[in-house]
């Protein structure tokens, strides 16, 4: 992951060659093992810094967005993009975090489940009648017909049981590490507010828009404290592309590996045109595409 950008631009070697991380960055994204960087204490920071090198290249093509958003991880990359961060303390954080998000999950037996074609209402009704064998959420508002379930396993697993009964097209189990996006993420939570302390939120330079309200912060809020509530509540995407769109974002630019947050896009607002930055080749025609120039 990101061998190609490294050899090709200067800005982008900066980057993961200064990484702030107590293991070698460069070398885990380039050679894995990929069940090392499957890792979240790992995962997160190299994806950080992956979409840091990224956001550096556009802006060195005098290519800047007028708004942010990211799926979980991805908003501390949003925050970068914002000012709001700067390049060593958002990498630094996501990696106590995801060292803080494998320690809450230790010793959990816990579960995921996307759950398809069933409303938010049924569903919640679902984790309602479930929970009496565990913790069981809604942690994820993908798009319209995708929503997914976290928490202890039997409880999921009984949602999902449930969830079929009232007219869901189909329950996946995901392979994931820890019950994220959960009330079980609170010790999480409790680490990150603690540094956030000891960091600096500098001034937004362009709007926001936060997981856990699907919208802009308001102007009494406070990013440490949505950041920290972040971690142990529900992602609201669909609600925050459906706000983007309402606020007249007409282009999205994903930056990382694959396009599933385009396609949630799609999902929710067809109209947004979407572009995916995964390789350098991806970038030298995003950058063209961008700037109105022949591909």
């Amino acid at each position: 992951m990101g061998r190609d950008f490294y050899e090709r631009y200067p800005e982008f070697a900066s980057v993961m060659d200064s990484a702030p991380v107590d293991f070698d960055l460069k070398q885990l994204c380039f050679d894995g093992p990929e069940d090392r960087l499957s890792q979240t204490r790992y995962t997160q920071p190299c994806m950080v810094a992956f979409a840091i090198g990224v956001t550096e290249l556009l802006y060195s093509r005098e290519i800047y967005p007028q708004a942010a958003a990211g799926l979980s991880l991805g908003e501390y990359s949003a925050l970068y993009a914002a000012g709001v961060l700067d390049r060593n303390t958002a990498i630094r954080t996501v990696a106590l975090r995801g060292k803080a998000m494998e320690e809450a999950a230790a010793g959990l037996e816990c579960g995921m489940t996307a759950v398809l074609a069933l409303d938010r209402e049924k569903l919640q009704t679902a984790c309602d009648r479930a929970a009496e064998l565990g913790v069981v959420q809604i942690c994820n508002y993908n798009c319209p017909g995708q929503l997914v379930i976290g928490g202890e396993k039997a409880a999921v697993d009984r949602a999902g049981e449930i969830a079929k009964e009232l007219g869901a097209k189909r329950c996946m189990p995901l392979k994931v590490s820890g019950p994220f996006h959960t009330r079980l993420m609170k010790p999480a939570g409790d680490v990150l507010r603690k540094h956030f302390e000891t960091i600096t939120f500098h001034k937004m330079e362009i709007p926001v828009y936060f997981n856990c309200k699907g919208g802009p912060k308001a102007e009494e809020e406070s990013i440490a404290a949505l950041l920290e509530r972040q971690v142990q509540s529900s992602v609201y995407w669909e609600d925050t592309i459906r706000r983007m769109e309402a606020d007249g974002v007409d282009t999205i630019v994903e930056i990382g590996p694959g396009k599933t947050l385009s396609a949630f896009v799609k999902k929710t607002a067809p109209s947004i045109r979407t572009y995916n930055i995964d390789t350098a080749d991806d970038f030298e025609k995003v950058a063209a595409a961008l700037k109105g120039e022949d591909l």
